[in-house]
């Protein structure tokens, strides 16, 4: 059987609540708050204890100090 049907629902909540601490994590509780812009399943890593794990933070955007939001004044891609 693959994997996808291994897994219960318990664990794909857990998975995603795991991914959400880890959002949470880069947007309020990190002293460099983080915005990824390019969150999808793809990259979304699992480890061996099936622990969520960000990747791929090539278009992460760093906000300093207090800010909370950021505007992007260039759009590209689809």
């Amino acid at each position: 059987p693959t994997l996808s049907k291994q897994l219960v629902w318990e664990k794909r909540f857990e998975i995603m609540v795991g991914i959400a601490r880890g959002l949470q994590y880069l947007h309020q509780e990190s002293c460099l708050k983080v915005i990824h812009r390019d969150l999808k399943t793809s990259n979304i890593l699992l480890d061996g204890s099936l622990n969520p794990k960000i990747s791929d933070f090539g278009l992460a955007r760093a906000l300093a100090g207090d800010h909370t939001q950021v505007n992007t004044h260039r759009v590209v891609g689809t």
